[in-house]
């Protein structure tokens, strides 16, 4: 269960809610351009683009759930079971495992149209990283500061559509969202109009009423429509601060409080990390489910030229500003 948006405003930001009920000791991995990235089927890039995005390490492997380049562009991957579908190894293709896909995109591709040609060749094997840690059935979404794509493997092959709405969630395909969307287009961010009836006189009594039918709930489809609702409809000055601040309220609209979504194994789904990059500058800003303080980290500060991953274990514990 997850939500991702990209934001446009002056920069550019893209991040998301990752919504489960555990976590694998993720931690923000920023990955320099001469650290060797090494994929099962194909030969290792020993020079690339840096990158920075939250991972689980094994064996000195970051897996990234989500990460963004030194030139803006960004990856992130989101739950998919079900119609998730990885492939046989095939001759005359890039044959990439899906734990290597963000990797293999952002090291090499400097924006979306880039990543188009990559993508045009691509087939995502049913390669698992160990015997221990089988594939994640995921789909993905692939931004920058002008485009964004959304990447789907299923039965009948690779599928890539345009996003226009700047959103991906989970199940159903991102088909189904596109078309689906199309059911709330009478909601509004201003006061309510009577189309009821010219026969009755109908007043808004509180402001907000213009939204009504809005979802609420924590499926999928209905997070789709709200985060496209509030990041479609957001307002903020063109500033870093501004942004940010904006960037984390459209995803807290979106995301779960513990108790609220209970797994069949009897589970509760939290929001374990909310997180927000910074396109144009590099910059890595996060929060937890239990500290809501914002916690930044700059690419740009670190060295970029080395061979080794830089790791940030995350901040868990509140953090609290005291006054006195």
């Amino acid at each position: 269960m997850c939500t991702s948006i990209i934001y446009r405003n002056g920069d550019c930001y893209f991040g998301r809610n990752l919504d489960l009920e555990y976590s694998y000791n993720e931690e923000v991995v920023i990955i320099p351009r001469k650290m060797p990235l090494s994929f099962r089927m194909k030969e290792t890039l020993h020079h690339h683009y840096a990158c920075i995005g939250m991972a689980t390490v094994v064996n000195d492997v970051p897996l990234y759930y989500e990460a963004a380049n030194e030139k803006g562009l960004a990856m992130a991957g989101l739950n998919f079971p079900g119609n998730a579908v990885y492939h046989e190894v095939a001759e005359e293709s890039d044959n990439i495992a899906p734990f290597e896909f963000i990797p293999w995109i952002l090291g090499q591709c400097a924006s979306v149209q880039e990543a188009r040609k990559y993508l045009s060749k691509i087939n995502l094997v049913n390669i698992p990283f160990s015997e221990n840690l089988p594939l994640a059935p995921l789909h993905w979404m692939i931004s920058d500061e002008h485009d964004s794509l959304i990447v789907e493997s299923m039965e009948d092959g690779l599928h890539i559509y345009e996003d226009k709405i700047g959103v991906l969630t989970n199940n159903p395909p991102y088909e189904y969202h596109q078309w689906n969307i199309n059911n709330y287009q009478h909601l509004s961010s201003k006061n309510a109009q009577n189309v009821f009836s010219e026969k009755l006189v109908l007043q808004p009594y509180a402001q907000g009423m213009g939204a009504i039918g809005l979802p609420g709930d924590f499926s999928s489809a209905s997070r789709f429509v709200k985060a496209a609702f509030l990041l479609n409809n957001a307002v903020s000055e063109k500033s870093e601060n501004a942004n940010v601040s904006q960037f984390f309220h459209i995803l807290d609209g979106v995301a779960m409080v513990k108790g609220s979504v209970i797994t069949p194994q009897g589970h509760h789904d939290i929001t374990v990390y909310s997180c927000c990059i910074n396109l144009s500058k590099g910059i890595y800003y996060y929060k937890t489910y239990e500290n809501n303080q914002i916690t930044v980290i700059s690419m740009s500060k670190e060295d970029l030229e080395g061979s080794s991953a830089i790791r940030y274990p995350l901040i868990h514990d509140q953090q609290f500003r005291y006054m006195q």
